[in-house]
């Protein structure tokens, strides 16, 4: 099913805010469902995100500024792939749904009804897979059936196609033994005028015994007639088939010459896959190879690489060698191909081209060997008739897996990659990999996989400090601590960035239980120098979840001779929600050593200030979308003061972050607001140096 734990939906948020845009995100992972988001600020941005990078699905909110509903619509429509489109929208009527489906929505999910929000995303998101898998399915049968068709047509073996015993189909090798031109020489013939009549009596009789569906025998003897009346011993074989979605007879006539010496069959048959100037295998039969190596990988059951390989300056060489020495010159490669690359299937493919399939070969391996073979050649001397030479070669590669599930396309990409290789000089490799895409993004996710557990195993994470400021007058002095991580160009990295990833690759609790003992230790380390501070600290759903969770504050809490109140633990709102049960139990087995329990991005949830009746936080951290234009939206305005009466009401102190100016500093001081913080007071910084007696 597409919400598999191990698939994870590529969604592309278009939402006016961050906040908004995290909260459907951590909706769909609290249901148990893997996403890795994209959230574009304009319409650039979308445009190049849809074109450069693989997308499941468009969330566009219809009430959206920075990116309008209707240009997402068209953005989506004009880029030509089955990208399902929802309208995030507050609430619906019969004018609004016309609309949102006249621009090209597909469904449309409510913001604030989360079970209907869940249910649209998911069914469109396996109706999406189920139109790929029907698409994959129906490229893997026109495959099939192109794929028998080049054999039928490629192969030695005398094979027909029988329906209500007329001829339908056959190859040439058939109408050769007969010796008939073309097939509609043959079309619509009966096969009883290809028998001697001395075996018509019996044949017909096996024919009706065959229409009744008896099982055919395994060889059936029979003297047989070409079209000059020449007859001559045949064995036939019956197998039961349908061409063209027809049911039919698949017949091969064999000379009862052929069977005389089976080893000498055999031979005659290889020989027939071989080019006879250089012994490779020849074009059909590496044809036959590669269908099939294309059909595995469209089944999504392996991965294949093609390598198309040419000469460089293939005419100056030539001129060196002569025209006669040209397929000597292939044989020398050829089998400098083969010494170096044992396994792989190499095959002559063109005048002066070379064929290279490595069957079950990654993108790596694939590159590693093109490499090895380009090195090969270049590293030796060719010995081609009288000529010793040194020669190079460029290779054109592909990477075949369930992107490309075409032979046409997987030939066209060689190809194309080869005429790069040569354009630029030759002696070089250029491979194209339909999931280029994919594998960065891999490794993008597993470098920052490791580079987490280096932090984990050492003092990996930068931390990060910023004041948290009373407006009522107190001057206790508290913080909150921030984790940051250096990132690939050495520069320190925002939580919001690999938490995501952390999340998906199970590390979350390891992250909170390095970060509490940190922050407990720094307290600890502050009192020895004589200074009483507080630590405010987010952690993670795992954090409240795990039973072992208090036991390990506890210990780290009497380790560093640190008193519980000077720590505060925050989860967010969403979290709660969804883990009330749990929440609490964390939040009684806080109580009991003293730490406290915040509730951060509190507000934006539905029914925000009715979770106060099911758990009493000691301080809320309100949402930092209250502070967009806080001092011109009246609506915040009247949302804030409301959760900040329920909590002085409740006795429960109060947070606003990301504070700004100083007009937003006097209208949370009207409110009643217990504590601020922003970069317009103080911004983050690794010390501890705010002056809090001013």
């Amino acid at each position: 099913m597409a919400t598999g734990k191990d698939t994870a939906l590529r969604l592309m948020l278009v939402t006016d805010l961050v906040n908004e845009a995290e909260a459907m995100v951590s909706r769909l992972r609290n249901a148990g469902t893997a996403v890795r988001p994209l959230r574009p600020e304009s319409l650039d941005e979308l445009l190049a995100m849809l074109a450069q990078q693989p997308v499941d699905m468009v969330l566009a909110d219809y009430a959206s500024v920075l990116v309008p509903f209707e240009q997402v619509a068209k953005a989506v429509a004009g880029g030509g792939r089955d990208v399902p489109l929802l309208a995030l929208l507050d609430g619906i009527n019969d004018d609004i749904l016309e609309q949102v489906q006249t621009l090209g929505a597909h469904a449309v999910a409510l913001r604030d009804r989360p079970q209907q929000f869940l249910k649209a995303v998911h069914a469109e998101w396996e109706a999406l897979e189920s139109r790929r898998t029907q698409r994959r399915l129906e490229a893997q049968m026109r495959e099939t059936q192109r794929r028998c068709d080049m054999l039928i047509d490629s192969s030695r073996e005398p094979i027909a196609y029988v329906h209500e015993g007329m001829h339908i189909r056959a190859n040439q090798a058939y109408l050769e033994m007969f010796g008939f031109e073309s097939f509609e020489d043959i079309e619509g013939m009966s096969l009883l005028d290809l028998v001697a009549p001395q075996d018509v009596p019996d044949f017909k009789a096996l024919l009706k015994r065959l229409s009744k569906g008896e099982e055919a025998p395994p060889r059936y003897e029979l003297t047989a007639r070409d079209v000059a009346g020449h007859t001559f011993p045949a064995v036939m074989e019956f197998t039961p088939a349908q061409y063209q979605g027809e049911a039919c007879l698949q017949v091969i006539f064999r000379h009862q010459a052929s069977e005389v010496d089976p080893e000498l069959a055999r031979q005659v048959e290889e020989l027939k896959q071989r080019d006879p100037a250089t012994g490779l295998l020849n074009r059909p039969t590496f044809l036959g190879l590669l269908d099939a190596a294309v059909s595995e990988a469209a089944a999504g059951s392996a991965a294949h690489g093609l390598l198309l390989v040419e000469p460089d300056h293939y005419m100056q060489l030539l001129d060196v060698i002569g025209l006669d020495a040209a397929d000597a010159l292939l044989a020398a490669l050829g089998q400098r191909l083969a010494e170096t690359a044992e396994q792989a299937q190499i095959a002559r493919f063109g005048e002066h081209q070379l064929a290279v399939l490595a069957r079950n070969s990654d993108y790596h391996a694939t590159s590693a060997l093109a490499e090895r073979l380009r090195s090969a050649v270049a590293d030796c001397v060719l010995a081609v008739g009288n000529n010793s030479l040194n020669a190079t070669i460029s290779l054109g590669g592909v990477q075949i897996g369930e992107k490309i599930a075409s032979t046409s396309q997987v030939l066209a990409k060689a190809s194309h990659q080869l005429a790069a290789a040569v354009g630029v000089g030759g002696n070089r490799v250029e491979l194209y990999d339909p999931s280029a895409l994919d594998r960065a993004e891999q490794e993008r996710i597993a470098a920052w996989v490791e580079r987490i557990r280096g932090a984990l195993a050492g003092d990996g994470f930068q931390l990060g400090f910023q004041p948290v400021i009373s407006l009522q007058g107190q001057s206790e002095e508290a913080y909150e601590m921030f984790l940051r991580l250096l990132g690939s160009d050495g520069e320190p990295v925002e939580a919001n960035i690999f938490l995501p990833i952390a999340e998906e690759h199970d590390l979350l609790g390891e992250i909170d239980r390095w970060a509490v003992a940190r922050a407990i230790s720094v307290i600890g380390d502050r009192l020895r120098m004589g200074k009483r501070t507080s630590l405010l600290l987010s952690v993670s759903q795992e954090a409240v979840l795990d039973p072992d969770m208090p036991g390990f504050i506890r210990a780290q809490l009497a380790q560093s001779k640190v008193p519980g109140e000077l720590l505060m633990l925050a989860v967010a709102e969403a979290k709660v929600f969804v883990n009330l049960n749990g929440v609490q139990t964390f939040a009684n087995a806080l109580s009991e050593m003293g730490v406290h329990l915040a509730l951060e991005r509190f507000g934006a949830g539905l029914n925000s200030l009715q979770l106060l009746q099911h758990v009493t936080p000691a301080l809320l951290k309100v949402d930092p979308q209250f502070m967009e234009d806080l001092t011109k939206n009246s609506a915040s305005q009247a949302k804030l003061r409301e959760i900040v009466q329920k909590a002085h009401d409740c006795g429960i102190r109060t947070i606003v972050p990301h504070v700004q100016d100083a007009a937003s500093m006097t209208l949370l001081y009207s409110t009643g607001v217990s504590y601020v913080q922003g970069d317009f007071l103080a911004p983050v910084t690794p010390e501890m140096s705010y002056d809090f007696s001013l």
